[in-house]
């Protein structure tokens, strides 16, 4: 049986005026999380050629546990564990003020 992986990975981006790093999430349906991660393995390594991009090494899947997705569905997630309170949390891991955020 074939379900939905939510797969993590990270690119760094030389070529821009400061380096920066990229995370970006794309679903894969597999047999299983080592062959969601192959996928996206692969890809990622395409991705980053066509982009210029390097692809650092690190996928992170997520096994949503859908045969089908829907508008809603959860396709990544990480837990972290932190005694820092959410708005320190949020400014050290999320909100640096080096992001670029917006529509792609």
């Amino acid at each position: 049986m074939t379900e939905w992986y939510g797969v993590r990975c990270v690119f760094r981006w030389t070529e821009a005026v400061e380096p920066s790093y990229e995370e970006r999430v794309t679903v894969w349906h597999a047999v299983d999380v080592d062959s969601a991660l192959a996928l996206a393995e692969t890809e990622a390594r395409e991705y980053a050629k066509e982009m210029g991009a390097t692809y650092v090494g690190l996928a992170q899947a997520y096994a949503t546990g859908n045969e089908e997705l829907v508008s809603g569905s959860e396709v990544f997630s990480l837990l972290r564990d932190s005694a820092l309170p959410p708005e320190e949390y949020v400014d050290r891991f999320f909100d640096t003020g080096d992001e670029h955020q917006g529509t792609a």
